[in-house]
């Protein structure tokens, strides 16, 4: 376990917004969801589900190559072809099942117009994503924080290592427990959820990873090394 930069006497949130604040100065703004359009970013959510962003980037290029970012274009195309396109991001059958259902979903329920969706409320249109075919908790959020700005914290593997290898939370390791936790215990504000994530998740890819780099950690304390 990492011994963190921190005072003894710091509640939750002044603890969580330390770890914030030292992380940011580390390693600065990490300019996450990228994506040039509300559908990029979409599409991107649903394409990092159990790979990595590199391959999500090149079947982003290839859908660009074939200029398919379009909502009425993917809703015409058929499966089979938009799933040798996003081959690259791996499991691409079942992805480009999962993409056509978004599709269909705002094609024929919002007139093929994401903006629709932008003013409607977020614990509406969670449950709404959520109803979708093969999007589930991590996916949604991810639209909802990155696509349409809504104050939600995104849980991921990484967030739950980052977590339990920093002793920060003692509570059930579940998506929901642990999204309430940072939710409660970090000011409503969605720059800091996306930021914070974004942050975690580059923590643990360089020192918190599964076999952590605990001497070099930004947040060691080295009073206590």
């Amino acid at each position: 376990m990492c011994y963190l930069i921190t005072s003894p006497g710091m509640n939750t949130r002044q603890t969580l917004l330390a770890i914030f604040d030292k992380l940011l100065d580390e390693f600065g703004k990490r300019n996450w969801w990228p994506g040039d359009t509300k559908l990029e970013i979409i599409i991107g959510a649903i394409l990092t589900q159990n790979t990595s962003w590199k391959n999500v980037e090149k079947a982003i290029l290839n859908m660009k190559k074939f200029n398919i970012l379009d909502i009425k274009k993917l809703y015409t195309l058929d499966t089979s072809t938009l799933a040798n396109i996003i081959k690259p991001a791996g499991f691409f059958n079942i992805k480009a099942q999962r993409i056509k259902a978004f599709i269909r979903f705002i094609y024929e329920e919002y007139g093929g117009t994401i903006k629709r969706l932008q003013n409607m409320d977020t614990q509406k249109l969670r449950e709404l994503l959520l109803s979708i075919y093969g999007i589930g908790y991590e996916t949604a959020d991810s639209i909802l924080l990155y696509a349409f700005n809504k104050p939600v914290f995104v849980v991921d593997g990484y967030t739950k290592r980052f977590l339990k290898n920093h002793n920060l939370y003692d509570g059930k390791f579940t998506y929901t427990d642990i999204q309430q936790y940072f939710m409660d215990n970090l000011p409503d504000n969605t720059y800091l959820f996306n930021e914070f994530h974004a942050l975690i998740v580059y923590l643990c890819q360089t020192y918190c990873k599964k076999i952590p780099l605990c001497n070099s950690c930004p947040l060691k304390n080295k009073r206590k090394a």
